[in-house]
């Protein structure tokens, strides 16, 4: 599925079901008319549908074989050398609280071949596979249940817009019945409208990585 800022995304087909085809046709032209970042995504975080103003957050990211914003977004969070760009307070705010979404979901459904991928590409990182065997069981107990929880929450962006620039984003599930159905979630990006200061970041002066990693395990402020 082609990703670019400004162009609205067509539904990935649903075999056998014309009806629900036309059914997410009409709910992508209903993110349209959403201006904040909006993105309906499957079981494995496969983006189904996004907005445009999904595309614009993500506009300056470069190109990756298996992590762009668009196809993927758990692979863009965890392996995207670039998402630490977009997505503020990295490591703490979006990579661990989607890696313990993502335990849970092997739990639930570890035959999957799409999240047995993943897995795998974990297991590949030593500093990734430390931190989601070892360190990610301590977050979770010393966060409880907000560690699963992403509906509500509130994390940090750097928006490539310089109107909303290092801002904050609201979380909001707005998933009916029918996506539920199919397995999908739709989410929000609900931007706070007044900017959050800018954090010094710790990787001042530290040349660009290559891949995604994590450096640390730490419980996020909650």
């Amino acid at each position: 599925m082609a990703f670019q800022a400004g162009q609205r995304s067509a539904p990935r087909p649903v075999p056998g079901d014309p009806e629900v085809q036309a059914y997410l046709q009409d709910c992508a032209t209903l993110l349209e008319a959403v201006s904040f970042p909006s993105v309906v995504l499957d079981h494995r975080w496969d983006v189904v549908l996004a907005n445009a103003a999904f595309a614009s957050l993500f506009r300056g990211v470069g190109p990756h074989p298996t992590a762009m914003p668009g196809d993927n977004f758990l692979r863009f969070v965890l392996f995207h050398p670039d998402a630490s760009t977009v997505l503020g307070e990295h490591e703490s705010r979006w990579c661990l609280p989607m890696l313990a979404n993502f335990a849970a979901a092997v739990e639930r459904q570890g035959h999957d071949h799409g999240l047995q991928a993943i897995r795998r590409d974990i297991a590949q990182d030593p500093i990734m596979e430390a931190a989601y065997r070892h360190g990610l069981p301590h977050w979770i107990r010393t966060v409880g249940e907000q560690a699963l929880a992403h509906d509500g929450a509130v994390r940090p962006l750097l928006h490539p817009d310089p109107r909303w620039g290092a801002t904050d984003c609201r979380i909001v599930d707005e998933t009916p019945g029918v996506l539920k159905d199919l397995g999908y979630t739709r989410i929000t990006l609900v931007l706070r409208e007044a900017p959050r200061p800018a954090r010094p970041s710790r990787r001042a002066g530290r040349p660009r990585r290559t891949a995604a990693h994590l450096s640390v395990v730490a419980a996020p402020e909650v």
